[in-house]
């Protein structure tokens, strides 16, 4: 199992004793998944979070007409999970499917919460982890409010451009919240 990449991350905002990477590695399942195949469906019990060593994923809901809206992309060195639900031990309300071959590492909620006991500082890297995911989201939400369509696609090919060329234009739409003809036509201009 290739843990350099996590012990990385997390170094990011705390220190940790050998002692404690090793406790911390042997709660994680490593999973390798091909293109195209589902992490998470909505209406599962949404009862692990993921640590992306390579690939991209999408996290989308799916409305009852079928169309989808997505809430988030995930590649290398990112977390991903459907939060409200992994933390209230709900069904998903979104899909995780892989955009990309990935390689992840699996956390359960049980074994975080055991984690919080036996490692008391992981409660101070998910916390900083919650508090960064948060602020994120109230920017988008705060620019899907005040910015042009344009003006958004601008953003997420500066904040993302590896992600720009490696997924494809209807699923940036679906992100951005405009139809793919629409960020077509955009991008032509």
């Amino acid at each position: 199992m290739n843990t350099e990449l996590i012990f990385s991350n997390i170094s990011k905002h705390i220190s940790l004793t050998p002692a404690e990477k090793e406790h911390f590695a042997g709660l994680l399942e490593a999973q390798e998944l091909a293109k195209n195949a589902f992490v998470l469906r909505q209406g599962e019990r949404c009862q692990q979070l993921y640590f992306v060593n390579s690939g991209i994923l999408r996290a989308y809901y799916l409305n009852e007409q079928g169309k989808d809206a997505t809430v988030m992309f995930a590649m290398e060195d990112w977390w991903i999970t459907d939060m409200y639900c992994f933390l209230n031990g709900l069904p998903a309300m979104v899909n995780i499917q892989v955009v990309e071959p990935a390689s992840m590492l699996a956390l359960s909620k049980e074994k975080l919460d055991s984690l919080y006991e036996d490692i008391p500082k992981f409660n101070k890297f998910f916390r900083i982890l919650m508090q960064n995911a948060y602020c994120r989201e109230q920017l988008r939400v705060m620019q899907r409010l005040s910015l042009q369509a344009k003006d958004r696609y601008e953003e997420f090919i500066e904040k993302y451009p590896r992600l720009a060329h490696q997924v494809t234009l209807k699923q940036i739409a679906s992100y951005l919240g405009v139809t793919p003809e629409f960020l077509s036509y955009i991008r032509k201009k």
